[in-house]
């Protein structure tokens, strides 16, 4: 294939046909329209319906339907976020698609650092696909915090909130990133390894630093005990997020990499399983002990109320199952692929039940006189759950399209996949 060099770095000449309609991505369109239509359904929910008020009362005294459409307005369920529970399945995506993310590159890092020749030949691909998991939460969360209006995040800077310090730390950690995968990349070795370990060493500092400030994202609702109370955030975040990574690297390896590695192949998934089985085994770990220090309404809530199930599925799929197939180490790569398919779903749930879980209570009891009243309006509940919107749902879908087209784009153009020896 005829390239160019461009700083060291070689793009492929494609033609646009087969950059932008290849099979790959084709779904990633049908799933990017899934999720325009999504966001259609969220801005007519939040701009275009008619809310009846006062006014429309003093106009038609008496009228029925005003009646029913000012009960409603109160009273009623309504569509995507509620005010009851704010944080829903846009910020459990958002969770798991940075997390996940983040936790790929972080684990490559390392693999480089403790010199994992296998990981070292492949770290371009996985990182690259690393960031495309970024680029998909960050889509979610751009619709939750309303696009239209995230300009106002730079002209009105508060460096005490924590969704204002996400806005500097993407800033510089994707291109950040990014120039970790052009040194993995480029054709200039002997400079790219002057700097390869002191990158390095800074992309396990901004990785952390990620962690934490999402930690402190939570920590800072001190409403919601189950976030405040789960004991070392930032390191919970890492260990879950890594389980789900570890999975997503499985996957990856065995579509990818499976005939390009060819005798290498089954070392990098030996290498991946046992990094699962110490992984889930933290994982396990921090569960069994966490809940000592949850909230105890929380706790309750989780361990014996209506998150039981969801708790238990979740342990199921992100713990048990994909430990039991990967110690005993099956030869079969089905079953390995079967066990990281598992930890991703389990990781998935556990983000769930974290994010619903914060929302079981509509406020703390901080004054002692009972749960508090968001408005006027609102009765006191013990437990608030709302399901999924549909909307919510198709923008989820769409930001998985997001991730396909990242990183089928960038592999398109700069061949990330390739086997690299660096």
């Amino acid at each position: 294939m005829e390239k160019y060099l461009i700083g060291g770095v070689e793009i492929n000449k494609v033609p646009l046909k087969d950059l932008l309609f290849n099979k790959t991505m084709l779904i990633a369109y049908v799933l990017l329209a899934l999720g325009v239509f999504g966001i259609y359904e969220v801005f007519v929910e939040r701009y275009f319906l008619l809310t009846a008020n006062a006014h429309d009362a003093a106009l038609h005294p008496g009228a029925k339907e005003v009646a029913e459409a000012m009960k409603e307005a109160v009273f009623g369920p309504g569509g995507e976020v509620k005010r009851e529970a704010p944080w829903t399945l846009y910020i459990v995506n958002y969770m798991y698609m940075i997390y996940t993310g983040s936790g790929v590159i972080l684990l490559v890092a390392l693999g480089e650092i403790f010199g994992i020749d296998v990981i070292k030949k492949t770290a371009a691909g996985f990182m690259t696909f690393g960031l495309a998991m970024v680029f998909g939460g960050l889509f979610t969360i751009a619709i939750d915090l309303n696009i239209l209006h995230m300009h106002w995040m730079f002209l009105s800077p508060n460096m005490g909130a924590g969704m204002w310090l996400m806005l500097p730390l993407y800033l510089f950690y994707i291109p950040f990133v990014l120039f970790e995968i052009y040194l993995l990349i480029t054709k200039n070795h002997e400079w790219a390894k002057k700097i390869a370990y002191p990158v390095l060493i800074m992309s396990l500092a901004v990785d952390f630093v990620e962690y934490f400030i999402q930690a402190k994202l939570f920590n800072m609702n001190t409403a919601r005990h189950l976030w405040t109370t789960y004991p070392g955030l930032t390191f919970y975040f890492i260990v879950s997020a890594c389980v789900a990574a570890v999975g997503v690297m499985i996957v990856y390896a065995a579509v990818i990499y499976r005939e390009k590695l060819k005798e290498e192949f089954d070392t990098l998934i030996n290498v991946l399983r046992r990094a699962s089985l110490y992984l889930i085994g933290a994982l396990a770990a921090y569960e069994a002990t966490a809940f000592l220090f949850i909230d105890k309404d929380w706790g309750s809530i989780i361990l014996f109320g209506d998150f039981k199930y969801y708790f238990f599925i979740y342990l199921f799929f992100a713990v048990a199952f994909p430990f039991m197939l990967e110690f005993k180490r099956h030869e079969s790569l089905s079953w390995s692929v079967l066990g990281a398919i598992s930890m991703m779903i389990g990781a998935y749930i556990g983000r769930y039940i974290f994010v619903y879980g914060g929302n079981a209570f509509p406020m703390s009891n901080r004054f002692g006189t009972g749960f508090e009243k968001y408005g006027e309006y609102e009765a006191i509940k013990n437990f608030i759950f709302y399901p999924p919107h549909m909307a919510e749902i198709l923008v989820v879908v769409g930001s998985v399209g997001v991730v396909v087209a990242v990183y089928k784009i960038l592999d398109t153009l700069f061949s990330v996949s390739r086997v690299s020896h660096h």
